[in-house]
């Protein structure tokens, strides 16, 4: 594989591992009342613009964002992996060109927030009525739901540790920091994913579809529940150890083709 597009593909590891690592570490403040807040993607990004030197971190954030962006749209058509064209392999495609176009749009958003053209952001953002609405939240239910399920079988099989080459590993410290960073961190991307997989697929069942749902959403949903602020900040710690893992993917990462 060409090595820009490998040193590409690093890049926008660490911007994704960034996003992440904000977004558990002020949800996480959130659940004890030290400060923070129940953060999504977009909202990192009006985080990033209001600290010093906002717009350099915009722009390289920015920047990181595309470079994820570019490479998922790589893999999804181009597969200079070999990830394949059989069930699961289109699967993944599938998969990395949703995750493509969510990133793609992240990006573009950090740059219009860089230009001051950006529009407000949260789980109160616009939305569909009617039947229309309906379709589209219980496709999007059903889509999150696969992709909780897809985390929970990533961390139980530990898939997720092909792409180190894990076994050729023999720094024992660092196999553990990928192995258990990963591990729950997967498992926190699925609950996160189930449970606005079920938020969709009630908004649906209810014809409540006014109200497009996010990140925050969900770990609203977390808080309310019966645990409360312990169980959203379980799951915020899970993001910090994703981003983590995701760090080290973009240091360890062993590209197959």
């Amino acid at each position: 594989m060409d090595s820009k597009l490998k040193k590409m593909a690093r890049v926008g590891y660490v911007a994704k591992a960034t996003v992440y690592g904000i977004t558990g570490i002020l949800t996480f403040m959130a659940a004890f009342n030290m400060g923070g807040q129940k953060s999504s993607k977009l909202q990192i990004i009006e985080f990033l613009e209001k600290q010093p030197f906002g717009n350099a971190l915009l722009v390289l954030i920015g920047l990181g964002l595309l470079c994820y962006a570019a490479w998922r749209f790589i893999q999804s058509l181009s597969d200079p992996e070999n990830i394949g064209d059989d069930k699961k392999g289109k699967g993944k495609r599938v998969a990395y060109f949703i995750s493509a176009v969510i990133y793609l749009g992240l990006s573009v958003y950090a740059f219009m927030t860089l230009n001051n053209a950006g529009s407000s952001s949260g789980s109160s953002g616009g939305g569909l009525t009617g039947t229309l609405g309906v379709v589209v939240f219980a496709v999007i239910g059903a889509g999150l739901a696969i992709a909780g399920i897809f985390q929970f079988k990533k961390a139980k099989t530990k898939e997720f540790l092909q792409d180190f080459g894990y076994d050729s590993i023999s720094d024992e410290k660092k196999r553990k920091t990928i192995k258990n960073t990963g591990y729950l961190g997967l498992i926190a991307r699925g609950i996160i994913f189930a449970v606005l997989a079920y938020i969709f697929i009630r908004g649906a069942l209810a014809s409540n579809t006014s109200n497009m749902k996010g990140t925050t959403d969900a770990f609203s949903f977390l808080q309310e529940s019966q645990y409360g602020s312990w169980l959203m900040g379980v799951v915020a710690a899970g993001f910090v150890c994703y981003s983590i893992y995701v760090f080290m993917l973009a240091r360890y990462r062993k590209f197959k083709a």
